[in-house]
């Protein structure tokens, strides 16, 4: 059974994954500038003082903006550091705009990385996803960092996934390690999601 889920999300992913490469220089920009909208109305609706966000990478709905308006404002972004044992390190967002490639090729802070038990201390998490069904199911790009991380929070703030509204889908393959989102954030959107029932 495994297997077949894991083969269905793969298919999935191969195709939002090429969807996303067919976007307009155009159509990035509005998503970008609508994400940022989005995402400042949310961290200010959950008075959010410390959140964990990401740099998107090129075909992500954009969150560079964002990031750079938080720091200014004075909110502690924490940005994650990816590390070979499957888990994230973060460092602190600044107002540099120095960025590493990490592994996989993600575009990585440079700032003093702190270790993963450091997201514990965050009021709200942004985070990027492929798709996320209505039932807060999310299917990442499979390497489980997100997974692993939210699942070993002794006390998990709101989690918002950052997906472009074509990416909101009725239902999506799940296993049992995938863990659940408390909502998503698209280009025009935020919905918070009902919590799943175990």
């Amino acid at each position: 059974m495994a297997n077949e889920v894991e083969q269905e999300k793969r298919a999935l992913r191969a195709e939002l994954r090429e969807r996303r490469q067919l976007l307009s220089d155009a159509q990035r920009e509005a998503a970008a500038a609508g994400i940022t909208a989005q995402l400042d109305a949310l961290v200010a609706a959950h008075d959010a003082s410390s959140i964990s966000c990401f740099l998107s990478t090129t075909t992500e709905p954009g969150t560079w903006e964002f990031v750079r308006g938080a720091v200014t404002r004075g909110i502690r972004v924490l940005l994650p550091v990816t590390r070979a044992d499957g888990l994230l390190d973060w460092a602190v967002a600044n107002d540099s705009d120095e960025v590493a490639e990490g592994m996989f090729g993600l575009p990585e802070p440079t700032g003093e990385v702190l270790g993963p038990i450091a997201v514990n201390d965050v009021d709200l998490m942004i985070i990027p996803a492929a798709a996320v069904d209505r039932g807060g199911v999310r299917l990442g790009w499979g390497r489980g960092y997100y997974d692993k991380t939210i699942g070993s929070m002794e006390r998990c703030p709101p989690v918002y996934a950052v997906i472009y509204d074509s990416e909101v889908l009725d239902s999506l393959p799940s296993e049992v390690h995938d863990q659940p989102v408390t909502g998503v954030v698209t280009p025009t959107q935020t919905i918070t999601l009902p919590l799943p029932q175990h």
